[in-house]
């Protein structure tokens, strides 16, 4: 049996980053662009199930950012949702608990979702097809006060001959949480014993937005998310096509779905050459328009090479879906040929040199700025 897992699509996200450091453009349009890509997502998951044969696709948990999307939002998925040729189960998360605001039980949804579409709200087995079983292990409130998929898995008996079952479940497993004192943590043991005795034959999980196998049991894993969502992220994008053999056995591969990415790089500036590798670097990255970067720049530079550096940043800026420069680790030394280039005579230029031997002997952070500003005010000249 082969079906599709998936989680956290959390549709109606926002990103308030997007769109940072563009000139004269609305954060909206690199948002909105975002939007779609995650609507996009779903639907090029829903064509791998196709591809690939699939019996159903479960998505654990996060379906919607919040409870309280917009009915634009729900509309929009459950459009991508109706292009889906197989079964697709969706379980409430820790952002879209089952709780009395559950928007996947709104007349906005209900009205317009496919027939092929089930919400796991309630907890316990499901059959998907004969033969094919999924355990739902649903959020009904935002805190949790035990390990819900440790709560399903002592309530089963070991599945019946010739039945593939699949325990679907959200949030964090212990080996990753860092809140040992969280009753909810999902306890990991309790799944290994699970799969070794037969009650399900692969924990299905969601909560992590990086893709993730547990070490040793490939048959506990996170999907990710299908779209990136932060730049801490480790290989998001994914969907995982999984195939479960009558003895159990289970094959797990992903299949990247996502085309945006969430990027850090790190820049060294010292000289004009390296301000012109770094606007070539910049140059050469893949697909600007979805690319959310952080820079983070280091080094020593004259007062002429900083509005350099600010040039070519700026400039890169407009392309790119987000362009975050991070430059604290930047000091800026002043030379002769900075004076210079300022044009001043008498009074004043004596005043520019004095400025400039503060900043750069005594790295006067004032003198630094007024000099600055005279760079400034002549290059408007």
């Amino acid at each position: 049996m082969r079906f599709v897992h998936t989680a956290d699509w959390q549709l109606g996200m926002t990103r308030r980053f997007l769109g940072a450091g563009r000139v004269g453009q609305a954060v909206g349009e690199a948002q909105a662009r975002f939007a779609q890509a995650r609507l996009d997502a779903v639907a090029a998951l829903g064509r791998v199930a196709a591809d690939e044969g699939a019996a159903f696709v479960v998505v654990c948990g996060d379906v919607f950012e919040s409870n309280l999307v917009g009915p634009d939002v729900v509309g929009r998925a459950c459009e991508a949702l109706r292009s889906f040729t197989v079964p697709v189960l969706l379980l409430p998360g820790n952002h879209d608990p089952a709780d009395a605001s559950l928007v996947m039980r709104r007349a906005d949804f209900t009205r317009r979702c496919p027939p092929h579409v089930t919400v796991l709200d309630t907890p316990g087995v499901h059959e998907v097809a004969p033969g094919i079983e999924v355990v739902a292990a649903p959020w009904a409130t935002k805190r949790p006060l035990s390990d819900l998929v440790g709560d399903r898995l002592r309530a089963l008996e070991p599945a019946p001959e010739g039945v593939v079952r699949v325990l679907a479940g959200h949030g964090a497993v212990d080996v990753l949480s860092p809140d040992e004192q969280n009753p909810a943590v999902i306890r990991t043991a309790e799944c290994r014993a699970a799969l070794a005795d037969g009650r399900v034959h692969y924990v299905a999980l969601g909560d992590r937005h990086s893709t993730w196998q547990l070490h040793g049991e490939p048959r506990i894993a996170y999907s990710g998310a299908p779209e990136v969502t932060s730049h801490e992220e480790t290989d998001p994008g994914n969907v995982l096509v999984v195939d479960v053999g009558a003895d159990g056995a289970a094959s797990v591969r992903p299949v990247r779905v996502g085309r945006w990415t969430f990027a850090r790089e790190h820049a060294v500036v010292d000289t004009d050459d390296d301000l012109a590798a770094l606007d070539a670097r910049l140059d050469a990255l893949d697909a600007p328009e979805r690319t959310a970067l952080r820079l983070a720049v280091e080094g020593t530079v004259t007062l002429r090479q900083r509005a350099r550096l600010d040039e070519v940043t700026e400039a890169h800026a407009p392309v790119f879906a987000a362009l975050e420069v991070d430059t604290t680790a930047v000091a800026t030394r002043p030379d002769d040929a900075d004076v210079e280039a300022l044009g001043l005579t008498g009074f004043a230029a004596e005043a520019a040199r004095e400025l400039a031997d503060a900043a750069r002997d005594a790295a006067d952070p004032a003198a630094l700025d007024a000099l600055a500003l005279l760079h400034r005010l002549a290059v408007a000249r």
